[in-house]
């Protein structure tokens, strides 16, 4: 008689194989979860129902399968000994606890058993037994169908339930974390965020779709049982849980004990997959230093460890199953042992009648009893988990935007162009100003070039303008109005930027040019790229503007990537354009294509080019020099090179000029 432990996702080896966090405040998380739950109100209150339904077959079954025994079978067995004239028919209803008829009286004057329907008169036959035996078997068997059928559709509709409140949930994180300011994401690792919304996400679906459903039906069903068999039978009800608290104590240690078991095997897998990007990443050192055999056994010694971590952490996993088996045996033998002891010697179990069925009864009732003390304590860990992944995600949402539109902001009206810094001060720690009182004036359709060593604060003065940082002190205004007093939304619509790390995004060529304007007809956008120098190459594609790039536009050159940017900003048709290095990494040709198109985008526009190519700085109407967050020098190319300079000594050490070709390089 197999005890069910169970390996699947409620078994022992489905709800330890990842590490438990623990929550820090339990209850206002779960609190806060359950308000998402609100809409589907009635749906839960019919999973409730359908989990006491579910709960009381399984406690209904056992006992009508006594009943079957005390009611049927015993009587049976004497009515057809007493019809071939058995002397021993009698004997046999007194060693089997009960009587020739289902209703013979007992010592005490009580009913020796309950039958689930009008008792059968004294005078039945075998067949008479055997008919409501039948009887009693179909019913039992609806019950398992009708639980088994409760239980399908109550898992069901849990599930139906959390989808819906993982996907709403999913859906207020991902927007709420496009409200938040790059602040966040400069101090936060992008695969850290993502876990929150996958993993974090999932472990609250495992637990709300199973095992919370699980804990409260095994809680429901353990109480159930327990009350039925102490009401039954005290001292034998007592008698049958004593292995319990033996159960829920090996269940606690080796779950605690695999728990720390699997932290171990993930650090080591770390280790081995850290060996392997390292490997992977720096394979020309490798090769060309001849480490190949030291990298090998570097890595036999981390993946060795590995194993080893895994097979204490399985050894644990695997031996929760077999030990909470065995003390499931000893339950049963306990019951089998003092039950048949005292209906062999005809005794009573203090002050008790045991009957056959009684004792089968208890069996059955011992089974489904042993089950949720193992399935609760596993399951109660993954509650701890889900409730610390909500944790993580409320910390998302709870993330207040560093820049945020202040009340009675305006929608900002078109832009002309006119970009006041005045007196700014800015940095990204507090108190550590980056910008230092900086203050210049961009007249509409100027070109400012911005050069500085690196760490001067260049970049810092590109991300003021669109306002994805707040100054500290001072302002910056544009057309006059403060970018603080008006909409972020609509003033970053109406700016735009190339940057040198250009992101594309895995998509058509089409749309990742339309990205900045969707609704641009396909002869725009052509229109945009070849105004790029983007449309010969693109046409070159196998599927031309319909070509799907790989991620961040894998199969592109660092200068066809800069060019789709080119061709996305052209299209966009921003009055502020800024750009951040976008020529750097780029060769000769490229720069030249580059330069090309850039003089027919800065045609017209306020434009911001922070460069180290002194061929996007020679034609700038302004040229700002950076040093220590403030500006030293401003004028044209000329008039800086003129006045020899902190600009003339930049020049002298980054650039040099190709007298023949009339092309700049780095120096």
């Amino acid at each position: 008689m197999a005890m069910r432990g169970g390996h699947g996702p409620g078994g022992p080896m489905g709800m330890m194989t990842q590490e438990v966090s623990k929550p820090r405040h339990a209850g206002a998380t779960l609190g806060r979860l359950l308000v998402y739950f609100r809409p589907f109100l009635a749906v839960l209150a019919l999973v409730v129902v359908l989990m006491i339904g579910a709960t009381y077959t399984q406690v209904r079954t056992p006992e009508l399968t006594g009943q079957g025994i005390d009611c049927f079978v015993t009587p049976a067995m004497a009515a057809r000994m007493a019809e071939q004239g058995g002397a021993g028919a009698s004997q046999l209803a007194q060693l089997m606890g009960g009587s020739t008829a289902a209703t013979a009286p007992r010592a005490d004057g009580a009913s020796q058993s309950t039958c689930w329907y009008a008792t059968l008169p004294a005078t039945a036959t075998t067949e008479d037994y055997i008919a409501g035996l039948g009887r009693l078997v179909l019913l039992v068997l609806a019950l398992y169908a009708a639980g088994a059928i409760m239980n399908g559709l109550m898992f069901y509709l849990m599930s139906w339930a959390s989808q819906h409140v993982l996907r709403r949930l999913r859906s207020e994180v991902f927007r709420h974390l496009h409200r938040l300011s790059l602040g966040y994401y400069a101090e936060q690792e992008a695969g850290a965020v993502m876990s929150r919304i996958t993993n974090d996400v999932e472990t609250i679906q495992q637990a709300v779709s199973f095992a919370l459903v699980q804990v409260l039906s095994s809680t429901l069903l353990l109480v159930w049982i327990a009350v039925k068999m102490l009401s039954l039978n005290l001292v034998y009800g007592l008698i049958s849980m004593a292995v319990a608290p033996l159960m829920l104590l090996a269940t606690l240690y080796i779950s605690n004990q695999a728990r720390k078991a699997f932290r171990v095997t993930r650090v080591e897998i770390a280790r081995v997959n850290a060996s392997l990007e390292e490997s992977f990443a720096g394979v020309r050192e490798v090769q060309a230093f001849g480490r190949e055999d030291a990298n090998v056994a570097a890595f036999r010694g981390s993946n060795a460890a590995n194993r080893d971590a895994n097979i204490r952490a399985v050894s644990f996993s695997a031996a929760l199953h077999p030990i909470l088996e065995a003390l499931g045996y000893v339950a049963v033998a306990l019951v089998t042992i003092v039950g048949g002891i005292a209906l062999l010697r005809g005794q009573s179990l203090f002050g008790a009648t045991v009957s056959l069925g009684l004792i089968i009864t208890f069996i059955a009732y011992v089974q489904r009893f042993n089950q949720p003390i193992s399935q609760i304590a596993m399951m109660w860990t993954n509650m701890q988990s889900a409730v610390a992944g909500a944790e993580r995600i409320f910390e998302i949402l709870d993330t207040k935007p560093e820049v945020t539109d202040r009340p009675g902001a305006v929608e900002m009206p078109p832009i002309q162009g006119r970009v006041e810094f005045e007196s700014v001060c800015a940095g990204y720690v507090p108190g550590e100003m980056v910008l230092k009182d900086v203050s210049f004036t961009a007249e509409p359709g100027q070109t400012v070039a911005i050069v500085g060593q690196t760490g001067a604060g260049k970049t810092t003065i590109a991300n003021l303008i669109p306002r994805f940082y707040d100054v500290a002190e001072g302002a910056i205004r544009i057309d006059g109005l403060s970018v603080a007093d008006v909409q972020a939304a609509t003033l970053r619509r109406q700016i735009g930027m190339v940057l040198q790390d250009t992101f594309l995004f895995s998509d058509t060529v089409l749309n990742n040019i339309r990205f900045g304007r969707p609704e641009a007809t396909d002869d725009e956008v052509k229109a945009a790229a070849q105004l790029a120098h983007a449309d010969d190459f693109v046409q070159r594609m196998p599927k031309g503007y319909d070509t799907t790039l790989g991620e961040h536009g894998a199969g592109l050159s660092q200068g066809q990537r800069q060019l789709i940017a080119i061709a996305r900003a052209a299209l966009a048709d921003p009055r502020i354009l800024i750009l951040d290095e976008a020529t750097s990494s780029v060769d000769t040709r490229t720069e030249r294509l580059i330069q090309a198109a850039l003089v027919k985008l800065l045609k017209g526009r306020t434009s911001f080019v922070i460069a180290h190519r002194l061929s996007t700085i020679r034609s700038a109407d302004q040229v700002l020099v950076i040093e220590g967050g403030r500006i030293v020098e401003r004028g044209t190319h000329a008039s800086l090179l003129e006045k020899k300079g902190v600009y003339y000594g930049l020049y002298q050490r980054q650039f040099r000029k190709d007298e023949n070709g009339g092309v700049t390089t780095a120096a």
